[in-house]
């Protein structure tokens, strides 16, 4: 999502604009619609999630005197929750943060809005929000590109030479794996070690597929990025250097192996 700034003579967001464009991002972003729910504060609004209700954001103008500024007036702020308790308490050691004004102050952050914190970076605090409070559906299909190991035997499938014809095929789908993930894929024995880097592009392609062995009902379109030699992530590295004891199934890719992987 582009996040087109309103700026103002001094090259700086101003309130207003600044208002103006994070209802704007909301609306492109998540079909987003503010709510104004209260009379006694009319220039108070919500957004709320279509499926479970739940508030990510709240937008309202309160007196300056309610975040500790001096000064006379009021001052537009947004209301966002956060996921992480490390990043929150961070957060609120930085200009522009403050505890969530009439919110769980645990949970949710009043972020003001007069320029101090950048527009982009407000648009990534609603990103976090939307997820935090998003329903399970929503956050499986919203959430950022994963990277996983997925186990391919070569007992059934000539794996080695899958990308001999072309850089894409067609492989069993993976419980969780979406568009966009990258697949790493591990040739179970003799083999036994990461072959190939995959981006998935494709995902829920259906089919129907079983035998005494194998049981395929949708599958996902992979197209091939990289190729390991055999001896680069043996089983033996996996399971000494990274912690993985096993590949039965598709798994999370674990932070150092991530890298080591990208070298």
């Amino acid at each position: 999502m582009q996040k087109e700034k309103h700026m103002d003579k001094d090259n700086r967001l101003n309130s207003d604009s600044l208002k103006e464009a994070i209802l704007e991002y909301v609306k492109k972003s998540y079909k987003g619609k503010i709510e104004y729910l209260w009379k006694s504060s009319p220039n108070s609004g919500i957004f709320r999630h279509d499926d479970n209700r739940k508030w990510y954001a709240l937008i309202m103008d309160i007196p300056k005197s309610k975040l500790g500024l001096s000064g006379q007036g009021d001052v537009w702020i947004l209301n966002v929750k956060t996921n992480d308790h490390m990043l929150h308490d961070i957060l609120l050691q930085q200009k522009g943060y403050y505890p969530g004004y009439h919110m769980n102050k645990g949970h949710w952050i009043s972020i003001l809005l007069d320029g101090t914190v950048p527009f982009d970076e407000i648009c990534d605090m609603v990103d976090m929000s939307y997820q935090a409070t998003a329903s399970k559906e929503i956050r499986a299909q919203t959430r950022p590109p994963k990277e996983w190991i997925v186990p391919a035997n070569p007992k059934y499938y000539d794996i080695e030479h899958a990308f001999d014809a072309a850089d894409t095929i067609d492989w069993k789908q993976g419980k969780g794996i979406k568009a966009k993930d990258t697949v790493f894929l591990y040739v179970a024995a003799p083999i036994s070690a990461v072959l190939y880097k995959c981006k998935v592009l494709e995902t829920d392609i259906p089919y129907n597929y079983q035998d005494n062995h194998l049981t395929i009902k949708s599958l996902m379109k992979l197209k091939l990025l990289k190729r390991y030699q055999p001896h680069r992530f043996t089983f033996e590295q996996l399971r000494n250097k990274y912690g993985i004891s096993a590949v039965r199934g598709p798994r999370s890719v674990p932070g150092r192996l991530s890298q080591a992987l990208k070298k």
